[in-house]
This record gives C-alpha cells, structure tokens and sequence, in this order.
C-alpha cells in the first residue's frame, strides 16, 4: 500500500513538475527591449540626464532629458518634463504590443554629499510571431 501510495505521489509530482514547465515556457518573453533613463543630481545644471533605448536586435538610441537640480535646488519643472517624456515612450511601446515586464530602480551615490545618479531599467516583452508562439 504504502509503495502504491509513493509511486501514485512520484507519478502527480511528476505531472505537475511538467505542466509548471510547460507554462513557464509559454509565459518566457520572447523578444525583449530595454529601457533605461539616467538622470543626474548634480547641481547646476551639470550633470547629463539621459535616456538609452536598446530595442531587440541591438540597436540603440539615446534621447537626452533634463537634469533633476538646478542652482537653485531641485527643478520641479524638469522632474515633470523627465515623467513626460518617459511616459510617452513607454505608451509608443506598450502602443506597438509591448509590455512592460519588470522595472528596476537604481540609485548611485558615491559619497554623502557628493553627485549621484537615479537610474531606471524598463524591460519590455512581446512574443515573437516569427517562432510561430
């Protein structure tokens, strides 16, 4: 009974394992594309902000955006147009078929007081038509 009981265990572990892998198959993105903005907190204007675009087959694009500080402090006005143009992009991808799949926030300070970085990493997906998915 109880070798019956085990093989009938083994036997739905095993069913369920191969459904698990089957669907994380059908769930992988098949193309993927990634976005990433960069915007400085340096003052005055002299650190540079910058938006990568590395689309599926490699190729990249580079959009320049707004600093996060001016020197009188933080610019509000530039915050604003930084959300702006990162928002309409990701609408022109997610417009295209593109989803957004993960994001992942970054941050790079090299000393208390001293300049640093946000960075944003947007990884995007969209099933490829060509392997037939």
């Amino acid at each position: 009974m109880k070798k019956m009981i085990f093989t009938l265990a083994l036997f739905a572990a095993f069913a369920v394992s191969s459904f698990s892998q089957e669907q994380i198959k059908k769930e992988l993105p098949q193309k993927l594309m990634q976005i990433t903005t960069i915007e400085s907190v340096v003052s005055g204007g002299l650190g540079r902000s910058k938006m990568i675009i590395t689309k599926e087959d490699g190729s990249q694009e580079e959009r320049d955006m707004e600093n996060l500080f001016s020197l009188t402090g933080m610019n509000i006005k530039n915050i604003k147009s930084n959300e702006s143009d990162i928002l309409k992009v990701l609408k022109t991808y997610t417009d295209e078929g593109w989803k957004l799949y993960q994001v992942v926030p970054l941050t790079l300070s090299p000393g208390e007081k001293g300049p640093g970085i946000f960075m944003t990493r947007y990884l995007l997906s969209k099933p490829d038509d060509k392997k037939g998915f």
